[in-house]
C-alpha cells in the first residue's frame, strides 16, 4: 500500500480498478487545516486525465502492472499479434495501444508489453530500430533551398527526414523516442 507522502511524478497506483499515472504532482499546505496533495492523472488503458487532490491520510493500492519481452508477429486488420518468446502464447494490441510505435515496428522485432493484471496496455520499443529506406528522391547538387535533410520513406511507411546523401536501399538508424534519424548502418 501507497500512503500520500508516497506520491510522486511517476507513480503508478490503481484507483477504482483501474491503472494510473501521476503525471504532475503539487504539495500544498494552506494556512489553516490539512496538508493536501494535488495530482494530474492519467488513465493507462484509457489515457483519459484529470485532477485529484489527496490528504495526508490517503492510502493508495500499487497498480499491478508488469513488463514482458515479446516478438511483434504481424498486423491483423486493426489489431497487432505479439507472441510471448517463453510460452509462445499470442496477444493482441489495438491501434490505439499500439499508436506511434507502429512506425517502427518490424516483423519478429522485440518490444516489451505492459500488462495489468495480465492484460496487455501498451509497448515500449527499443530505443533504437535500424530500417531500409525504401523511398529516396535523389538530390540534386546545389538544392540548398531546403537545408541539407530531405524526407525518405522507410519499410513501415514512416517517413523521416535524412541527410542528402542517403539513398533508396540504405539501413538506417532512428530513435524511436523521437522519431529522428541518427545514422547510417554499414553493411
Amino acid at each position: 500500500m501507497f500512503t500520500a507522502s508516497d506520491l510522486r511524478k511517476g507513480l503508478r497506483m490503481k484507483i477504482d480498478n483501474e491503472p494510473y499515472v501521476i503525471t504532475e504532482f503539487n504539495f500544498v499546505k494552506p494556512g489553516k487545516g490539512q496538508a493536501l496533495y494535488r495530482c494530474k492523472l492519467k488513465n493507462m488503458i484509457t489515457g483519459s486525465q484529470f485532477e485529484r487532490s489527496f490528504r495526508s491520510v490517503d492510502t493508495f493500492e500499487p497498480a499491478d502492472l508488469r513488463e514482458k519481452t515479446m516478438q511483434y508477429l504481424y498486423k491483423e486488420v486493426d489489431k497487432y499479434c505479439f507472441m510471448d518468446n517463453e510460452n509462445y502464447e499470442q496477444i493482441y494490441l489495438t491501434e490505439d495501444q499500439v499508436s506511434d510505435a507502429k512506425n517502427f515496428m518490424t516483423d519478429n522485432i522485440e518490444v516489451e508489453i505492459l500488462l495489468f493484471e495480465d492484460r496487455p496496455i501498451g509497448l515500449s520499443l527499443p530505443n533504437f530500430v535500424e530500417l531500409i529506406v525504401t523511398e529516396a528522391e535523389p538530390w540534386a547538387k546545389g538544392d540548398t533551398v531546403s537545408g541539407s535533410t530531405k524526407p525518405v520513406k522507410v519499410q513501415t511507411g514512416y517517413t523521416i527526414q535524412v541527410p542528402t546523401f542517403i539513398t533508396e536501399g540504405e539501413k538506417i538508424r532512428i530513435d524511436t523516442r523521437t522519431g529522428e534519424y541518427l545514422t547510417r548502418v554499414k553493411g
